[in-house]
C-alpha cells in the first residue's frame, strides 16, 4: 500500500520508522522542481521494495553505506555515491548502519544518467554540499532551483570495471568497486587478475597495500556487511545466496565468526529492538 502525501510523492512503506522525516520542496509540480526528504534513524532504515511511478529518485547518505536491491542484485553505495532509480523501476534501499539518508525526487533525468534505469552514480563534493544545504530551513526558492541544476550536473555514472583497464597501482580498487556493485559476484582472484592483465600475486599484493588485508578477507567482510541489511527483510537462505555463499551453513559459519552470533539471532535482535 502506498500513501500520497500533500507534496504528491508516493511514500513507500518503511519497515523501521525513522526518528524524523523532514521535507524540503522547491518548485514542486514544475519540471525543474526538486524535493529533498531527510530521514534520521535510530536503527537501520529500510525503504521496502516498491516503485515510484511519478518521480525519479536518488538515495544518498553522507555518513554510511547504503545497500540497494534492484534488477535481482545487491549494490553497496558509498558516501561519495548515490543510488539512482528512474520512475517505475522497482527497487529497495537499506541503510546499513544508524545514519541519515537523503531521498531526492526529480521530474527530470540528469543528463549523465539518461541511459541508467537503476544503479550507482557518483556525486561530486559540491553537489553533495548543496543537497545538505537544501535540507535546511530558509533556502531561497530561486537559489534552490539553481542549486538543483548544479546537483544534476554533479552526478555521473560509475565506470564499469570489466577487463578494459590494465593492471598496476589501483587494480585492487578496480576489483573492489566492481564487487561493491554486486557482493555475490563469484569471480575468483585468478579470474580478476586475468581480466586486469596482472598476476595473481600482484593483485593480492595490491589488495594488502590498498586495504590492509587479503582479497578473500576483504570480500568476506563486504559480503557480511551487505547481509546485515538483507537480514532485516529476507530469510537466511536467500541472504546467503544473494551475497555469494554456496550454502546457508557456510554463510552462518562466516557470519558467526565475524560477529559472534548467528544471522537468525541478528534478525531476532532487530525485531526485539523494534517491539
Amino acid at each position: 500500500m502506498s500513501v500520497r502525501g500533500h507534496s504528491g510523492v508516493v511514500a513507500e512503506p518503511i519497515a523501521a520508522d525513522p526518528v524524523s522525516c523532514e521535507e524540503f520542496g522547491y518548485g514542486l509540480g514544475r519540471p525543474d522542481g526538486i524535493l529533498v526528504l531527510r530521514y534520521r534513524a535510530a536503527t537501520r532504515l529500510v525503504f521496502n521494495e516498491g516503485r515510484q511511478d511519478f518521480l525519479h529518485q536518488l538515495y544518498w547518505s553522507p555518513d554510511g553505506l547504503l545497500a540497494a536491491h534492484h534488477d535481482g542484485r545487491i549494490t553497496l553505495v558509498g558516501t561519495d555515491e548515490v543510488f539512482w532509480a528512474q520512475r517505475a523501476v522497482t527497487h529497495e534501499v537499506h541503510a546499513v548502519d544508524r545514519q541519515s539518508v537523503y531521498r531526492i525526487c526529480l521530474r527530470e533525468i540528469p543528463a549523465a544518467l539518461a541511459g541508467l534505469r537503476s544503479g550507482t552514480a557518483g556525486i561530486d563534493t559540491e553537489a553533495a554540499r548543496l543537497v545538505l544545504a537544501l535540507a535546511l530551513p530558509g533556502y531561497d526558492e530561486q537559489d534552490a532551483l539553481a542549486a538543483r541544476g548544479r546537483i544534476m550536473a554533479g552526478l555521473g555514472p560509475r565506470p564499469q570495471q570489466t577487463g578494459r583497464r590494465r593492471g598496476g597501482p589501483g587494480a585492487a580498487a578496480a576489483v573492489a568497486t566492481a564487487l561493491a556493485q554486486d557482493p555475490g559476484d563469484p569471480t575468483s582472484l585468478a579470474e580478476w587478475a586475468d581480466r586486469l592483465h596482472v598476476s595473481v600475486k600482484t593483485l593480492q599484493r595490491d589488495f594488502t597495500r590498498e586495504f590492509g588485508m587479503s582479497y578473500s578477507r576483504w570480500r568476506t567482510r563486504l559480503r557480511l556487511r551487505a547481509s546485515l541489511a538483507l537480514l532485516e527483510t529476507r530469510p537466511v537462505g536467500e541472504v546467503a545466496r544473494r551475497v555469494g555463499y554456496a550454502s546457508p551453513s557456510a554463510f552462518i559459519a562466516a557470519f558467526a565468526q565475524e560477529y559472534g552470533y548467528t544471522p537468525g539471532r541478528a534478525a531476532a535482535m532487530r525485531r526485539s529492538s523494534e517491539s
